[in-house]
């Protein structure tokens, strides 16, 4: 139901498009948001933006760098991460549900994506 895609390779600096779709079910009214996983780290809260667009919330490791913008029909949700660094190298996940902020627990989303690799070269 949500298919995430635009990950890949970069050198340190770069910039990179990620992009995640719904299908099967509107979204519309659900928070959505990026979550990434390193090898060996536990899945930890990137970006996410509230159903409204009304709250955004980064983790204060990618402030500045990444932005979190979501489709007119509600149903992408896309994070646009430049000056990138090889501590980004990581599986990113969109993710959906009701509520989410820089606290809440991955292990409470409604809806994963499938993850995308991004891997950023020293």
């Amino acid at each position: 139901q949500l298919q995430a895609c635009g990950g890949g390779l970069v050198q340190a600096g770069g910039s990179l498009s990620l992009s995640c779709a719904a299908s099967g079910r509107t979204f519309s009214n659900y928070d959505m948001g990026w979550f990434r996983q390193a090898p060996g780290k536990e899945r930890e809260f990137v970006a996410a933006l509230s159903w409204s667009g009304a709250s955004i919330y980064y983790a204060d490791s990618v402030k500045g760098r990444f932005t979190i913008s979501r489709g007119n029909a509600k149903s992408t949700v896309n994070l646009q991460m430049n000056s990138l660094k090889p501590e980004d190298t990581a599986v990113y996940y969109c993710a959906a549900d009701r509520a989410i902020t820089t606290t809440t627990p991955y292990y409470d989303m409604d809806y994963w994506g499938e993850g995308t690799l991004v891997t950023v070269s020293s």
